[in-house]
């Protein structure tokens, strides 16, 4: 009997856990650690953030789901990996810290023969004095921060409705920045409340962020085709603003939010502050903060993860200029090159650099986005992940066969811009390669037949059904493995 430990379960934790156990003889054990006792469809919770939904409608117990799938559920934090074990510990393990009601602090040992990190971020808050929901800035992250933001939206449009003017700020919190697409959902569905609640007149809304231009995504751009015409996602998104009425102020690195003002410093070095009564800034990421220790109890944190707190797998990480930057570069089966029976998806494993290219200011402060590597593309290596290590605990394979590097792997985006089943609208986006490969595709980076973008009501409602199946898709309902990732 082998047994596989997860560590997280949100899309890529979760999804890696379910086919990893229905792939497995019950002979074979799969256990997931994570500390929330619940599972949240984090795309929707801009939707939360203005009101449209409850947190209740986008989370929903997990405990209930692994009884139903024979997964084991530890409701812990993970803290620390001992990939070679120690005196006494019968092979590799990791310690966690218990945060279930009533054993909130306990620590101990979960053993495992191979182990799939899938933590997710930390919410760095800290990386930007005064950010965050518990000082100056609000944000939609989690459920709980994107119902709190929905109060505070509600109190400014009250506000309004009394005759007053209010500046509501939305965007990026940090130079460093990865998801600007969260922020993009948002802003547009505030302003669209606005004009559903009839104050829109009384608003100035401002998208503050770290993109070198509109349109960047984290992902340096793209041209898509639209429409039968081929265009650039920067004007796309422009045109998007404009239509509006939204200001923007990009290539910006946030400094500090004191209340009601954040100051922000601009790639040509110039500083700046803007005065707003609603801010939602969201936060860079980094890894949660797990150590690593060999044998004899040395600290080997280094050669397990990045300076940032992600996970090292198959990628390549050296120091190169942005010139000579590969899309082979990227990883192809997320494992660990120090510890075989070890990997890292979704945004646990370390990016060998970013896409957008670097750029810094005057001062030496760098201001440009982080890769994204949420949704579909964590779900999609998750699931190879998972089956490359079915095939090692049986004994199909000795080393991992699939690949699912994101030089070779497309997405599909669907960005909601008002919620309404009328009148609402989204963006839907593809792109292929997610890495853009200038050497296959000269002009464009990219293929035009796979790379396209398109805003209307039916984007809407595919984002509203797309909602409900992940969820369904998540619980292990019947069927679930037919829906895709």
């Amino acid at each position: 009997m082998s047994r596989l430990v997860v560590l997280g379960a949100g899309i890529a934790g979760q999804t890696a856990a379910l086919h990893a156990r229905r792939k497995l003889g019950r002979d074979h054990e799969v256990v997931v650690v994570s500390p929330n006792s619940r599972w949240n469809w984090i795309p929707s919770n801009i939707w939360v953030g203005v009101g449209v939904m409850r947190p209740e409608q986008v989370t929903f117990p997990l405990q209930p789901v692994y009884e139903k799938t024979g997964i084991t559920f530890v409701q812990a934090k993970a803290v620390s990996v001992h990939p070679e074990g120690r005196s006494g510990s019968p092979g590799p393990y990791v310690t966690v810290e218990q945060t279930e009601q009533g054993r909130a602090g306990e620590t101990e040992m979960v053993p495992y023969d191979y182990l799939i990190n899938a933590t997710g971020p930390k919410l760095n808050f800290g990386a930007t004095k005064g950010l965050g929901p518990s000082a100056n800035s609000l944000s939609v992250c989690t459920y709980d921060h994107a119902a709190h933001a929905s109060k505070a939206l509600d109190e400014a449009v009250e506000r309004m409705r009394k005759g007053e003017k209010q500046t509501l700020l939305v965007g990026t919190g940090h130079g460093n920045c990865t998801c600007q697409g969260a922020a993009f959902e948002y802003i547009f569905n505030v302003e669209f409340e606005l004009r559903r609640r009839g104050v829109r007149e009384k608003a100035r809304i401002v998208w503050l962020s770290n993109e070198h231009e509109l349109g960047d995504f984290g992902m340096g751009g793209m041209f898509i085709r639209r429409g039968g015409y081929v265009t650039h996602s920067r004007v796309f998104t422009e045109s998007l603003f404009t239509e509006r009425g939204i200001e923007w102020v990009t290539r910006a690195h946030v400094q500090e939010v004191a209340p009601g003002e954040v100051s922000f410093e601009t790639l040509d070095g110039e500083e700046r502050s803007l005065k707003f009564d609603f801010g939602m800034l969201l936060p860079p990421f980094s890894g949660v903060g797990l150590k690593a220790y060999d044998a004899a109890g040395g600290d080997i944190t280094s050669r397990l993860f990045a300076a940032n707190g992600f996970m090292l797998v198959d990628g390549d990480y050296a120091k190169k200029p942005y010139e000579e930057w590969s899309p082979d570069d990227w990883p192809k089966t997320y494992q660990s090159p120090a510890y075989p029976n070890v990997f890292a998806v979704g945004i646990a494993f370390a990016p060998p650099h970013a896409i957008s290219k670097p750029m810094t200011s005057p001062k030496g402060t760098p201001i440009f986005p982080t890769p994204p590597r949420t949704g579909m593309p964590s779900g999609v290596m998750a699931r190879e992940v998972a089956f490359n290590v079915v095939d090692m605990m049986t004994g199909k394979e000795k080393a991992p066969t699939r690949k699912a590097s994101l030089a070779h792997m497309g997405a599909a985006c669907i960005a909601s811009a008002g919620a309404s089943p009328l009148r609402g609208t989204a963006v839907s986006m593809t792109v292929f390669p997610i890495i853009p490969d200038f050497k296959a595709y000269p002009d464009t980076g990219r293929e035009l037949r796979y790379t396209s973008g398109e805003i209307g009501l039916a984007g809407h409602w595919i984002k509203h059904l797309l909602h409900f199946g992940f969820i369904y898709k998540a619980k292990a309902n019947p069927l679930w493995v037919a829906i895709p990732e």
